[in-house]
């Protein structure tokens, strides 16, 4: 087989078009991000709760995580110096621009950021390159799901900004963790939230992936660039980055079939949980932020709302949680299987998780993904 084209963000080139989708908590740090950029493709650190190892996380989680930020990437970089390593910021974190500015402070070469629309994305780099006296380098790139919330972000930092996304990443509803859609919009591409995979309109997803192209290149010929668009969901075998390619993405984001990698930094019952997981495990759940999410089914999931649920520390994750009606602490879940137990915890995934079978190097994971095997 021939192999795959380059990933080029500006001056960053990618020799494989596959980025390590980020996974939070504590799923994709340092080990994973810093492997997947060795074996030459992007690696990504989720900023979700990072610092939740750091001693004084319970009393300070932002400084933690902001502490954390700083040492994952050095380590990261200590594993692949030439390599090309971001971070995965979440719009819905509370503190969002603190976290941007951070990760700029600390070298990313690139930052992709969803839940929620990153409007002052922008603003937020370049303050931070200001602020420490350095070139502004890091790329930026929205996740998008449809072609509204794409025009949505190319308009107004165009407007506000007069500039466009370095990269834009396509997240459809066979993602894993958090979802770029809600459940009405789940509804209206005929998903059925019991059976995802199987009922949702392909070909009209895709018709929909196709006009995030065409608008994206208008933004890129408008200020004389080339924005690759990469797509994310569902995506873990040579055929799945193949079909990806021929609707005119330009890459892959790929992050549950890195989980069962040897280099991934999750513990050893979170990934056992993915060797284990059958189809019928891999449920679309409600998030306490009010977001669906995919996951696998377990304890955990069919207990959480049987008893009354009191929150008794809040770690200041989410925007937009509200303490008093959440059924559970989203932090408390996803640190307890990060720390695995995860029979008492929430264990995010892709709709194909079911299909690891068996542990792998991420150099394996990465031939196999570009067709190397």
């Amino acid at each position: 087989m021939g192999t795959l084209k380059p990933l080029i963000i500006g001056e960053l080139v990618a020799k494989h078009p596959v980025i390590q989708g980020g996974m939070g908590v504590g799923i994709s740090l340092s080990s994973l991000a810093g492997s997947v950029a060795k074996a030459g493709g992007i690696g990504i650190i989720s900023t979700a709760q990072i610092g939740f190892r750091e001693p004084d996380f319970k009393e300070n989680p932002l400084e933690a995580n902001l502490r954390a930020i700083g040492q994952e990437m050095k380590k990261a970089r200590e594993i692949a110096p030439e390599g090309i390593i971001g971070f995965n910021i979440m719009v819905a974190t509370k503190s969002y621009a603190s976290y941007v500015k951070k990760a700029v402070k600390a070298g990313a070469d690139l930052i992709i950021s969803g839940a929620g629309l990153p409007v002052s994305l922008p603003e937020y780099v370049a303050e931070a390159a200001e602020e420490a006296g350095i070139a502004l380098k890091t790329k930026i790139a929205p996740i998008v799901s449809t072609v509204k919330s794409a025009m949505v972000i190319c308009k107004m930092w165009d407007r506000k900004y007069h500039q466009a996304p370095d990269l834009v990443v396509v997240e459809g509803p066979l993602a894993g963790g958090h979802l770029g859609f809600s459940r009405e919009d789940l509804i209206n591409l005929g998903v059925d939230t019991d059976d995802v995979d199987s009922t949702y309109k392909q070909a009209e997803y895709e018709e929909e992936v196709k006009g995030i192209i065409r608008l994206v290149k208008e933004y890129g010929d408008k200020y004389n660039k080339v924005i690759p668009v990469v797509t994310a969901g569902g995506i873990y075998s040579h055929e799945d980055v193949m079909h990806q390619l021929s609707l005119g993405a330009d890459g892959v984001q790929v992050a549950t079939r890195f989980v069962t990698t040897e280099e991934c930094d999750a513990p050893e019952a979170f990934k056992q949980a993915y060797l284990h997981a059958k189809k019928e495990d891999i449920v679309i759940t409600k998030s306490p932020v009010g977001m669906p999410g995919r996951a696998i089914k377990n304890p955990f999931l069919k207990t959480v709302g049987d008893t009354p649920f009191r929150l008794e520390h809040c770690y200041q994750c989410l925007d937009k949680c509200d303490r008093k009606t959440i059924p559970y602490c989203i932090t408390k879940a996803l640190v307890n299987s990060a720390e695995g137990r995860t029979e008492d915890g929430l264990v995010f995934c892709g709709s194909k998780a079911h299909l690891a079978a068996q542990m792998e190097t991420v150099e394996e994971v990465m031939k196999d993904l570009v067709g190397e095997n």
